[in-house]
């Protein structure tokens, strides 16, 4: 089979960063990657913070946190005030769950391609209140159309009390018609919490023409950000139910800084976050996305080809600027979640290689990501490898 050519590297791109050089990073989209740059922002900040912490927590730091939300939010298309920055995508969601006032008999529904952290913390919840969850089927390889319909037939209006759908899946690189499913489901008088947390950085979105009630994505993978960057974008009707997960001395406040504060949290990695967006600009957003999502693409056909996958069983994300990419493993490999992560560590011991290994559907699943520190070799030499290692099971 013929691969098509991976797409001409960003010159200088791989010099930003401080990875290990004898590992290929084909898993950007676990912990993402943050450039030199940023993480001496971050250290010139915390240098500050310990030099006089009395004087870093106290003067000032609320209208820098303030500006910092401001910037993040613009980036994304967000409401600014309606915009709180969290540690993670899933914290966001806890945040929106609690928030709810869920009742026994009232339904949360989502679909089996969410995340597993946001699966444990529903389940949680609804426990916690005598709520049900529901989780809708959709087939890997549905259109929007297909898509939107299954939502249709799922919902309950009168029960249904929150909808969770991804914007970009993590155990299935799938895109999803986020837009459609909130129109959708805002007919049925269902409120919508979109989990977008590979899209910041990754995908040019504008969040305030998603309408979602709740919006929740990372700044720390695509977004160049330090760990422990997200945002919470919450509609205007829903901002005065909105309560933390910790109460603090800004809960008068209201949202959104009764969320963000959180007295001695290190704030440090949220103030260097505009730094990570400003390497995105200055290497070229368009480019970076262009360029990460052909190279992933690049990576899932030369994998696929070694592993006797025909082209037209590799699932595409269903977008053009998708940076991850899955291929099928052979039947009866990492069909479980356990099998899955000994399987990554074996990849990443044996092959010198760091990759996602999924188990979604009874089915094991290799999740390859691109990023402009990645080469095509790196891809090249997995699949000359894996199958050798695969074999040995």
């Amino acid at each position: 089979m013929t691969v098509a050519r991976p797409p001409e590297p960003i010159p200088g791109a791989r010099l930003l960063f401080s990875l290990d050089p004898s590992v290929s990073h084909l898993n950007h989209g676990s912990f993402g990657a943050v450039p030199i740059g940023v993480q001496r922002a971050q250290q010139r900040l915390r240098d500050e913070m310990e030099a006089n912490p009395l004087r870093f927590f106290t003067q000032g730091l609320a209208d820098r946190i303030t500006h910092t939300r401001r910037h993040l939010a613009t980036f994304l298309g967000a409401d600014p005030d309606g915009t709180a920055l969290v540690g993670n995508a899933t914290t966001g969601v806890a945040v929106v769950l609690q928030s709810l006032g869920l009742r026994p008999g009232d339904e949360v529904l989502s679909t089996d391609h969410g995340y597993g952290a946001v699966g444990f913390g529903i389940a949680r919840e609804c426990r916690r209140t005598g709520a049900v969850s529901r989780t809708l089927r959709v087939p890997l390889d549905a259109t929007d159309e297909e898509v939107v319909e299954i939502v249709r037939t799922g919902l309950r209006p009168g029960r249904t009390r929150l909808l969770v759908v991804d914007q970009l899946t993590s155990a299935t690189a799938r895109l999803f018609p986020v837009a459609a499913i909130v129109g959708l489901a805002h007919e049925r008088g269902v409120p919508v919490l979109v989990d977008a947390a590979h899209v910041p950085g990754m995908l040019p979105v504008e969040v305030g023409a998603i309408g979602a009630d709740f919006w929740v994505g990372n700044l720390h993978k695509w977004g160049y950000a330090p760990r422990g960057t997200a945002v919470l974008v919450v509609a205007p009707p829903w901002r005065d139910r909105i309560e933390p997960l910790v109460v603090s001395w800004e809960q008068e406040a209201g949202f959104p800084g009764n969320v963000e504060w959180q007295a001695t949290l290190d704030y440090t990695g949220w103030l260097s976050a505009p730094l990570g967006l400003y390497t995105l600009r200055s290497l070229g957003a368009d480019r970076v996305r262009a360029h990460n999502a052909a190279l992933a693409a690049y990576g899932q056909r030369v994998v696929g080809d070694a592993l006797g996958v025909a082209p037209a069983d590799l699932p595409h994300p269903g977008g053009p600027t998708v940076a991850m990419r899955i291929v099928p493993l052979p039947p009866g490999v990492a069909t479980t979640l356990d099998a899955a992560r000994a399987l990554r560590t074996r990849i990443a011991e044996r092959l010198a290689a760091e990759v996602a290994v999924m188990s979604w559907d009874g089915r094991g699943w290799l999740r390859l990501c691109g990023q402009v520190y990645n080469t095509p070799d790196e891809y090249e030499r997995l699949a000359v490898r894996l199958p050798t290692l695969l074999a040995q099971r």
